[in-house]
């Protein structure tokens, strides 16, 4: 079960159906587009998103609106577990620090109660601000990922693979 979380500035709760609207409007924007797509019908996107059995969606609140969402899912064979995590934002507030606070937020919940000892996370590789705002809660590249997802454009970019050891993260 999902429980809500406190970060510095923002709040993360579970994401429901009433969301769908407002983390489809924010995953129209432009600049959110371009990273997470989503097709034509953003509502059935984030919808899919909140039914995807085994992937918790939070809606990121702050000043009591909803931002983003930040969501998480896991390996389970023991002999390979971790979590990753994914993030959009509207782009209104980027540069703020709250997508920071936010996947430490997630990152300190996963790891504390969920008893998680590693978390992955793959930003572009061209998605500086966001490689620099998970360097901030103590993520570390680990490789680039080739060709690893399409583009908007229809061609292919490399992503960034990172992770964070419990012992890494950052207050």
């Amino acid at each position: 079960m999902q429980t809500t979380l406190y970060g510095a500035d923002v709040v993360l709760r579970p994401a429901t159906a009433d969301d769908i609207p407002v983390l489809a409007a924010i995953r129209g924007e432009p600049e959110v587009y371009a990273r997470w797509r989503g097709g034509k019908d953003l509502e059935a996107a984030v919808a899919d998103d909140l039914a995807s059995p085994g992937e918790f969606t939070y809606a990121i609140e702050y000043t009591g609106r909803i931002i983003g969402a930040i969501q998480w899912s896991q390996e389970s064979d023991p002999d390979y577990r971790h979590a990753n995590i994914d993030i959009y934002l509207t782009s209104a507030l980027h540069g703020r620090g709250l997508g920071t606070d936010a996947v430490r937020t997630l990152a300190r919940h996963l790891l504390t109660e969920r008893g998680h000892h590693r978390i992955t996370i793959d930003p572009a590789a061209d998605n500086e601000a966001a490689i620099r705002s998970y360097r901030k809660v103590g993520f570390r590249p680990v490789g680039i990922m080739r060709q690893y997802e399409r583009g908007p454009d229809g061609t292919w970019h490399d992503a960034l693979l990172m992770d964070l050891l419990a012992a890494d993260l950052t207050n």
